[in-house]
Formats: C-alpha cells, structure tokens, sequence
C-alpha cells in the first residue's frame, strides 16, 4: 500500500488534534503542582490522583514537553510557565549533594530512590535546553551544556556510577548510546553545543558496530564490552521497541546531516529487523520482549503490550515511510497506527493506556506511574505531526 497526499494531510490532522485536544488536555492544567511546584502525574484512568510522589524522569520530560509546545507549536504562557515549574522544582529538589540526581522524590521533594545511572540527568539536559530555548535563560542554557558533559563522562568513565553487577559476567547496553543520541540531538536543535554532532557520530557508530547483528538479523539490548552476545537469559532479551526507537533516532540524524544514505540505510535496517522480531502475527501490537533465539524469556511480562513501544513505531515507520517512499513502511505504519489507536486509546477519557494483556484487553487502567506520563506518547503526536507538515511543504 501507499499514502495519497490526502491520506497523509488527514494523518497531520489526526496526530495533531490528538495532541492538542485530547492528550495534553488529559495533563493540563491539572497536573502542574500549584503547593511546591513541578508535575503531580501519577493518575488513573479519568486522571484522578492516585499517588503523590514525583518520578525526576517525569519532571524532566514534562518540562520538556511543555517547553517544546511552546517553542513548536504556540507560544502559550501556560506552557512556559508550566515548563518553568518543572525546571524549578528540578533544581530546588532533584540533586543531590553529590551533583547526582535522584529518581523518586514524594510531593514536597523529599528524596526517596536514587538510581545508578544517569538518565534524570539526561531528562533535565533535554528539558533545560527546551526550557532555555523559550524562555531565554543563559542561565538555564548553560547548566543544560553542563549536565550534558557530566552525562558524557558518567557513559565513559568506567567505575565513576556504582555498578550494579560484578565485573563476573560484564556487559553494555544499548540505552546508553540511543539516550545520549536524542539528547545530544535536543541540546544541539534548542540551543546549541559544538560537542553534539562528534559524539552522535561515535554513538552511532557504536550501536552499529557492537549491537546490530547482520547475520542474525537482530538489535540486542545488551552485549559484552566486544560486542558479543552473551548467551545467557539476560544476554539474549530483546526489546523490539527500544531499539526500533533507536532507529528512528538514527533516521532523525540522518534527516538532519541531508539526507545521509548510510544512517537512512542503517535506521532502515533495524527497523526491518526488530518489526520481524517484534510484531505479534496473531494478535497485533509489538511484544515487549523476545529472545534472541527463540527461547522462553525470562520476564513474565514478555508477551503484553506496553504502550511506549508503539509510539516508536510508529515514528520509525513514518519517518522510515517518508524518508525512503517505500511502500512496505506505510503499510507496517498503518497497522501500527490502527492497533494502538484501537487498543490503547481511551476515547471516553482521553490519553492511552499504558499496559496490555497479549490479546489486547486493557491490563490495568493506570494513565500515569513512575514510568508512564506526559512524554512517549504526546512525543510521537507531536513528532509526527512535525514530520507530515514538513513532508507535505516539500511535496
């Protein structure tokens, strides 16, 4: 099959009256914390509140979502200033004295976990940056460049994070690279950093050399610090989504650097290779984890359908679509788009459901969790919005 310029001016129209009028309402204004500042996001199905404590992951990635509207679509002072509680509350709360940040603070900003890598450092630099960009705040800039670099020595300093194994069985995952890809990208596209355009080079590079398997026709999540796989449980666990994620964000950089034919073909690859993986020929949806040669996985979730993923596919396979013109990415990007929309879509209350049974049926009716809020999904609306409205100026 193939989209019409009809079919893809109806999509523009659907993805962004989506955003607009059903996903960032569900959020807005409600979740702003009006008593000590950032995101309340922990909500059920008709967003009610269901707990008070804050994800740093979320007040990161709220900011920036709220930050970006402004910037991309309207530039709206509730959106600023919503932004603008995020990054307050960012920096009141979520460090600690080390310069680390923390993952789970309650209400008022009282730190209960801190985990061992970097990722709500990596969410602060995209939502500084966002923030930075729409409120002109050199200040804010330059702590978004800062963070950045300290993201940069925590991937290459082997022993600088706490490890949480052994050196026994070492290994690398694929979600370091991909992280510091998009988040190079966000910091290089709002503000600006002479340091983005090598490292994104050297990140991909090394998803390409130690984490995509020719011969297999594979993405692994994790490998040895050669690249090899490890043929244990935890070596052999695929994530069909995170790294078709990882090929959108592959695909993004080659649309950045003209068009670059080698990251389009590389993007192109672990796309092919992880729908293959991924997709659940009986019922629709991509499962969550899959075993690199077909054996039982460990995680009793492997076969459910979490909503994240299908955010990115369908990014990878519109961006992969419009990209290349191949019709094969318009039809994988329509069955996509019709499952999720179908499945995890709540249309009395607005927002998706985060969580599947294989077959489809809704597993709980959580809208927001430690994991779930106000980021993959307006994301991929927004995103793909973004990629029609250039894409049909260009037609």
């Amino acid at each position: 099959m193939s989209y019409s310029k009809t079919d893809l001016i109806d999509l523009k129209d659907f993805y962004q009256n989506q955003l607009l009028n059903n996903t960032v309402p569900f959020w807005f204004p409600r979740s702003i914390d009006e008593l000590h500042g950032g995101y309340l996001l922990m909500r059920d199905k008709t967003g009610d509140l269901i707990d008070t404590d804050k994800s740093v992951w979320f007040q990161g990635r709220t900011a920036w979502l709220l930050a970006t509207l402004y910037n991309t679509v309207e530039p709206k002072m509730e959106w600023l200033e919503g932004a603008k509680s995020g990054i307050d509350f960012i920096n009141k709360h979520c460090f600690d004295s080390d310069g680390r940040m923390f993952f789970h603070l309650t209400q008022d900003g009282s730190p209960i976990r801190k985990r061992r890598y970097y990722f709500s450092e990596t969410f602060a630099v995209i939502a500084m940056s966002a923030y930075a960009k729409a409120s002109g705040d050199e200040v804010i800039a330059e702590q978004a460049r800062y963070l950045f670099g300290e993201c940069i020595k925590y991937t290459t300093t082997p022993g600088l994070l706490e490890p949480k194994y052994t050196a026994v069985r070492p290994s690398k995952g694929i979600g370091s690279p991909m992280i510091m890809i998009n988040t190079a990208q966000q910091l290089r596209e709002n503000i600006g950093d002479p340091r983005c355009d090598e490292w994104i080079t050297k990140w991909i590079a090394e998803i390409e050399r130690d984490f995509v398997k020719d011969d297999i026709k594979c993405v692994m999540e994790q490998v040895a610090p050669d690249g090899s796989i490890i043929d244990h449980i935890d070596g052999r666990t695929l994530n069909p989504g995170h790294a078709i994620e990882g090929a959108w964000f592959i695909l993004h950089e080659a649309k950045y650097r003209n068009n670059d034919q080698h990251f389009i073909e590389l993007g192109c690859k672990m796309l092919d290779y992880m729908w293959e993986r991924g997709w659940d020929k009986e019922y629709g949806g991509i499962m969550y984890f899959k075993d690199v040669y077909d054996q039982p996985v460990q995680e009793y979730w492997q076969d459910m359908k979490f909503w994240w993923p299908h955010n990115e596919v369908i990014i990878a396979t519109l961006l992969a679509y419009t990209m290349t013109g191949n019709e094969k990415y318009a039809k994988w990007h329509k069955m996509i788009h019709d499952y999720s929309y179908d499945k995890f879509h709540d249309k009395e209350n607005g927002e998706w459901f985060g969580y599947l049974h294989r077959d489809g049926s809704v597993a709980q009716t959580a809208k927001g969790n430690l994991y779930k809020g106000p980021f993959h999904l307006p994301r991929q609306e927004w995103y793909c919005t973004q990629i029609l409205n250039e894409y049909l100026e260009k037609q």
